[in-house]
This record gives C-alpha cells, structure tokens and sequence, in this order.
C-alpha cells in the first residue's frame, strides 16, 4: 500500500445516505467494508467526521441562535455521528477507539496525542470526535490538526463527488476535473477544497490532499494503494 497511515475525513451529510437527515444504517455498513479491506492491509486508519447531517452550528447562528452555542450542539452531533460509525465498524470485526476533543468520559476517551498514536500502531481505527473542541473551527480543520499531530501520511477527504473540479460539476457538465492541483493553484483558481484554515495548515505542513468519491465501492482501496482515483492537492 502506498500509505501507511492515512487520516480519512467524512461529511455528516454522507452518513445520511439517500435520507434526508440522520443516519442510514447501510450506508454505515458500506463505509465499514471499505476500511476494514484497507486495515486487512496494515493500513493505520484515524477517521474526522462531521455533524452536518444532525446540526451545523453556522446554520443555527444564521437563523439567530448564539454561534458558540452552535458551534458545541455541532461538536456533540460530530461525537453522535462518532458512535454510530464506532458501532458499524465494530460489527465488521475493527477494533476501534472513539476520542473526543470535548470531554464524555462515560462514552469516549479525551484526546491524547500519544495515546491515539499507540492505538494505531495496535491496529485500532481512532475516530476523533468533538472537532477541535473549539468553536468557530470546522471538523476539516479538526481533520487536518489532527493528521498532523498523529503524523498521518495524507488526508483522505471523502466525498459524493469524484476530486476537484473548476466549476461545480453537479451544476456544469463541462467542468473540468483536476488529477492533480498545487496548493498554489488550488488558491489562485479559487477552488473550494477545505475551509482557508484548513487548508492553510495543510500546505504549511506539507500535508497533501486527496479528494476522492468515498460512495463508489472500492475507492477507498484504490486511493490508499497509489490508484489515481480523485485529486490530488499537494506542494
């Protein structure tokens, strides 16, 4: 396999499958069959999810609430999303660990960097939940912080789109898509990989990108042994 370990990043609205919100037990399943073909092969995998299929803190400030306290409904929502996925991948025979970035004692462990670490060198999955456990800080600067901290070799972003486009492709038929893409171009282009912090931080660090299609069987296997599926974004 081309990388040893890999930090995979998952949208909550990729949980909800073809529902409307919430979670689909299927598409959990899926996703399960998909990491443990790649943990069969020694691959260290750390998982950030989002919580935007139960609740987004922008969209709760948008409509009057308090920002901070939507910031920290998303972060439990990102903690729920956490156990399910837990849960699905336990059924498929993956030791895993939840972290969170916020503390719940009774149903995760807190955040610590070491601890993470040596679980992945046991062969356990880590699931980092609670975002950064700040608000104001999206799940994909919590996935890039985090891949950088346990030393991941490449973020994997999973997505219902198959890499980078110039446009939108669900809008466009003519987009273009990118196989590859720098950093650089990625910003002068103004394409939308990640949020600026989060994006910032990874070409800072040197940390490359793939965005790839997490709902097509299979992908996932392909990315992590050195198939050129999605785009690549790195220096």
């Amino acid at each position: 396999m081309k990388y040893k370990r890999i930090l995979l990043k998952l949208s909550g609205e990729a949980l909800m499958g073809n529902r409307q919100y919430g979670i689909d037990p299927e598409r959990l399943a899926e996703y399960a069959q998909d990491i443990k073909a790649i943990t069969d092969q020694g691959v260290e995998v750390a998982i950030v999810i989002g919580g935007g299929n139960i609740f987004r803190g922008v969209a709760g400030a948008s409509k009057g609430m308090d920002r901070v306290q939507g910031d920290h409904m998303g972060m439990l929502a990102t903690v729920i999303n956490g156990l399910a996925l837990q849960s699905a991948l336990e059924n498929a025979d993956i030791p895993t660990r939840l972290q969170s970035a916020i503390k719940i004692n009774e149903v995760a462990e807190p955040f610590i960097r070491r601890r993470a670490i040596r679980h992945l060198e046991k062969g356990r999955v880590v699931i980092f939940g609670g975002g950064t456990g700040n608000p104001y800080f999206t799940t994909d600067s919590a996935a890039v912080l985090r891949a950088i901290e346990i030393e991941a070799d490449v973020i994997l972003k999973g997505t219902r789109v198959d890499g980078i486009y110039n446009v939108d492709p669900e809008k466009d038929s003519k987009a273009i898509k990118f196989d590859n893409i720098s950093f650089d171009d990625v910003i002068r282009k103004g394409l939308k990989v990640m949020d600026t912090t989060a994006f910032t931080l990874s070409q800072e660090n040197d940390l490359p990108i793939i965005v790839f299609d997490m709902n097509k069987k299979g992908n996932l296997f392909k990315v992590v042994s050195g198939e050129n599926i999605g785009t690549e974004v790195k220096c």
